[in-house]
């Protein structure tokens, strides 16, 4: 800490003496992004990004083809701008927006034409900075890599970039899931034990592992899935009989089995709600421990730095 936070003049800087000393006996390398050289490799990129604005729409595209061939439900990590770059000063770091050929600084007063912005960036390419999705780009094209390592946020936005780098004609690497870990003290591991809950109950989500459990304690039994059962058999045989009869019914038929299974939903939901507030105590405690465990619904790893645990083991 004294070698890189309080001796060094900025975070670029503190950074990289950190990870250095932390890491560098196994072998590492650190780039610095904005060095002009690397930014004048990747200036060819960034004038058609400015140009033709492909960014935005190849990312569109591949979004709907992950919807289209993966899950409908996808959503995408990251939407893409129509320019995906920002403007560096010394003090500040805008946002390019763009209206027909003028070129604004998002937050300032100042604009380029086409010619303008062209120049700026062939004189001075160090002051134009990728933002999220342009930067894998960049990434790759200034050191490329056969395999990707991320977390499961930036694996969700690399994704989207495939055909972008297709149509870049830049290669695009292999992305590997990086392992992850949670630190479960001895403490919570006793928590977990006395409520009762194994390993896999733990990685529920908060909401899906309050509820199992609220059944599992249950004196009564709050799954209704025996009545959707009775009733899809009673249905299939109506709709037997309509089929036989006037076809014309079949809409009707649809709609109340729609309507019976809505309410069963309904009644089940709120059985549950009324257990959860008779159980109270049980819900509370279980949403102490999941909590500390995932912070605000999220990863250890995203909001808990490491250097608690760290210290934890100097001292045994």
């Amino acid at each position: 800490m004294r070698t890189s936070y309080r001796d060094k003049k900025d975070l670029t800087a503190a950074t990289r003496v950190f990870v250095n000393h932390l890491f560098g006996k196994f072998g590492l390398v650190i780039v610095d992004g904005d060095d002009s050289i690397l930014k004048q490799d990747f200036a060819p990129y960034a004038r058609e990004e400015l140009n033709k604005n492909n960014c935005h729409s190849e990312v569109l595209n591949q979004i709907e083809k992950i919807k289209e061939e993966y899950s409908a439900t996808y959503k995408p990590q990251v939407n893409p701008r129509e320019v995906n770059l920002f403007y560096l000063t010394p003090g500040a770091r805008y946002r390019i927006t763009q209206e027909g050929s003028i070129f604004h600084l998002e937050g300032s007063e100042t604009s380029f034409t086409s010619e303008e912005i062209e120049n700026e960036l062939a004189n001075h390419p160090e002051r134009f900075s990728p933002n999220v999705l342009m930067r894998p780009l960049y990434q790759e094209v200034v050191l490329p890599n056969i395999a990707y390592i991320g977390g499961g946020g930036e694996l969700a936005y690399w994704l989207e970039l495939k055909s972008f780098f297709n149509q870049q004609k830049v290669l695009f690497p292999l992305l590997c899931l990086r392992n992850s870990a949670l630190l479960l003290s001895e403490k919570s591991a006793k928590k977990a034990k006395q409520l009762d809950l194994s390993v896999s109950d733990l990685f529920l989500k908060r909401n899906a592992l309050i509820n199992k459990k609220v059944r599992q304690i249950s004196n009564i039994e709050l799954d209704l899935s025996f009545l959707k059962d009775a009733l899809e058999k009673q249905f299939d045989h109506l709709e037997s009989l309509v089929a036989a009869t006037d076809a014309s019914f079949s809409g009707a038929v649809k709609a109340q089995k729609i309507k019976q299974f809505k309410g069963v939903d309904s009644i089940e939901g709120r059985l549950l709600k009324a257990q959860k507030i008779k159980l109270k105590d049980h819900v509370e405690r279980l949403i102490l421990l999941h909590e500390n465990l995932f912070p605000n619904e999220s990863l250890q790893e995203r909001v808990n730095n490491f250097a608690p645990f760290y210290l934890e083991t100097l001292k045994i």
